[in-house]
């Protein structure tokens, strides 16, 4: 069986009408146990980081902020979030959620993190909803630490990993590759090892084709990761209300099973992590997250 890390913490306390759909975590668990997914799955909770965990990517003096709930008023707007004991408590969480499930798929092959793919985050601020940047966090900790010599992000939010691109600059262990819509956050881009903009509008068969040439490119470049850490982002649907593409369920259903399916055949472990997803409907949004969870299981079932 599958590797499922979650928490009951992850959902946080936000206003009605705010753009981040806050209690999406749980009613993606909630959609996965009534359709039976979960069955396929073994749920895993992580221990929070310890701010000398987060001190291998963060700066301290933004960590100890975000603990004591002293970040600026101009830091909160950027980052798009109120500070609560929640959002503090979920932000400690949710990294070693995404380190629990890299390792999980090292000694299985496959993993799912249900959150994670705060990408905007940088080494000393949080931005874009994302505090603590738990794929650079994740992917740092393993080869630092000799659980694996190269790892390849692949992120398929709509928004580029601006965060993950500027904090994983010249390392050459690990490699970033960002497929995201060329008009859309943020402003000022960074660069990754590898961008791959998408034109405003584009739908299924030019997204899936997009896709189909950068996996082949991965794999002719002669990298060799062990683990491929996949923000399977459903952002870029086209009912998202932060996203400009138009991928369909199915087409986010055929976009990760691609992924996953990809990287499996050439031996390589994935572990994904949900990335971002925003709409008026919260039932709708984690049913486009949940899609990430049945590709896994079709995987490994066929």
């Amino acid at each position: 069986m599958l590797g499922l890390v979650t928490h009951p913490s992850y959902d946080i306390p936000l206003k009605d009408g705010h753009q981040f759909p806050a209690t999406k975590f749980s009613r993606l668990m909630a959609i996965l146990a009534r359709d039976g997914v979960l069955d396929g799955f073994v749920q895993h909770n992580p221990e929070p980081a310890s701010h000398a965990d987060l001190a291998v990517v963060h700066c301290p003096d933004y960590i100890n902020s975000v603990a004591a709930g002293t970040l600026s008023a101009r830091d909160l707007r950027v980052l798009g979030l109120p500070w609560s004991d929640a959002l503090c408590n979920r932000s400690f969480l949710a990294p070693n959620g995404t380190l629990a499930t890299a390792r999980l798929a090292l000694a299985e092959g496959l993993a799912c993190h249900a959150a994670g793919g705060t990408h905007h985050a940088h080494f000393d601020y949080g931005a874009g909803y994302c505090v603590f940047n738990d794929l650079v966090y994740a992917a740092r900790r393993l080869v630092d630490e000799g659980e694996a010599s190269e790892v390849l992000i692949l992120d398929c939010d709509v928004h580029q990993g601006d965060g993950t691109a500027r904090m994983l600059a010249g390392d050459d262990r690990i490699f970033t590759c960002s497929l995201h819509c060329r008009s859309n956050y943020p402003a000022r881009r960074a660069v990754s090892d590898l961008d791959v903009e998408i034109d405003k509008g584009t739908g299924d068969d030019g997204y899936l084709a997009m896709l189909m040439d950068t996996l082949a490119f991965l794999a002719e470049s002669g990298r060799q990761p062990d683990l491929v850490l996949y923000d399977a982002g459903v952002d870029v649907h086209e009912n998202d209300r932060l996203g400009h593409l138009t991928l369909s369920h199915a087409g986010i259903s055929t976009r990760d099973e691609m992924v996953i399916r990809h990287f499996r055949d050439q031996g390589r472990a994935v572990a994904t992590v949900i990335g971002g997803g925003y709409g008026t409907d919260i039932e709708e949004v984690a049913h486009r997250h949940s899609l990430v969870f049945r590709a896994a299981l079709a995987v490994v079932t066929s």
